[in-house]
This record gives C-alpha cells, structure tokens and sequence, in this order.
C-alpha cells in the first residue's frame, strides 16, 4: 500500500484524492507556518500517485526540483515549505528506479606527490618535543626525594619501641 511519512508520521494512501495543508480539515494536516492551508493534492491515477501543488505560497518540491504536478515514484522526497516528506510506493525503490550504468573513469597515476607549503600537521595533539625540560625533570626529582622521605618517615615510626614503664 502506499506510503507518505511526513515527520516521521506515516499516512497510508487508500482515498482516490488526498489533501494536504495547514487547514485542519485536509486529510494529511501538517501543522507549521511554512505550509499553506490548502498546499497540495495527491490524487490516484491506476496504480500511481500524482502530486499536485494547489499554488501554495511556499511551494512543493519532489527530489529538490520546483513543481506544479508530477507523478511520485517509490522514494521520492517531497517538501512542502519547509516540511520534508517521502512517498513510498507499492514497489520497493530498486523496481522503480534502475542503478544508473557504470561510467568509465580514465584515472592516472599520480607522478609525483609533493606536501604542500602551509602543510604542519594533520593530527589534533602538539608533537613531543625533543629537548628535556629541566623544570620538569628539577620537579621529578623532588616529588622523587619527598616520597622516600615519607617512606622512611613510616618505617621508623613501625620500627620504634616504646619504653618499657
């Protein structure tokens, strides 16, 4: 059966003419500011849908393209206004709408490959820097120094005796 899913709605297509618009009384009644309130008509011509803009303020686009009637194809994507939509026919998008030939690519093989002038670095993290820095290495050095102070701090309070009373 056919399909049109407006905004994640999905309306199934089983009267001979179907409105659509703003105006709550259309049988599809989107509601937002960019539809006119009678936008469009789909009406059924044997197994098909024609999609009919009804001179709407906005326009009906089918598949980006500006239109005043045609007939909807399984996959197509319609907008009206600023609302998208998409039909979908009793056939699957594969039956209706064949993949295009092959083009023949005449590709080259690059002679040479030179890295452009401004080119720095791709990657987002600052590269390591070859020197050593000695306020770091001053700073390990301490935090080294206190900790084996505080270790032998710990041993000689456990290895302390207290005085016999």
């Amino acid at each position: 059966m056919p399909k049109l899913i407006v905004s994640g709605v999905t309306y199934e297509l089983v009267e001979q003419l179907i409105t659509i618009g703003r105006a709550p009384d259309n049988a599809i009644h989107i509601d937002d500011p960019s539809v006119s309130g009678r936008h469009a008509e789909l009406r059924a011509a044997g197994k098909a849908y024609r999609l009919r803009d009804l001179g709407s303020t906005n326009g009906t686009r089918v598949n980006g393209s500006a239109t005043g009637e045609i007939t909807l194809h399984s996959g197509d994507r319609i907008r009206f206004g600023a609302v998208d939509a998409r039909f979908e026919g009793d056939m699957p998008m594969s039956a209706t709408q064949p993949l295009p030939a092959a083009a023949k690519v005449d590709a080259k093989v690059a002679t040479t490959s030179i890295r452009p002038a401004d080119f720095a670095n791709a990657s987002p993290f600052r590269t390591r820097s070859k020197q050593r820095d000695p306020g770091r290495t001053a700073l390990f050095i301490a935090a080294a120094i206190a900790l084996l102070a505080l270790l032998a701090g710990i041993v000689a309070v456990l290895t302390m005796h207290a005085p016999a009373p």
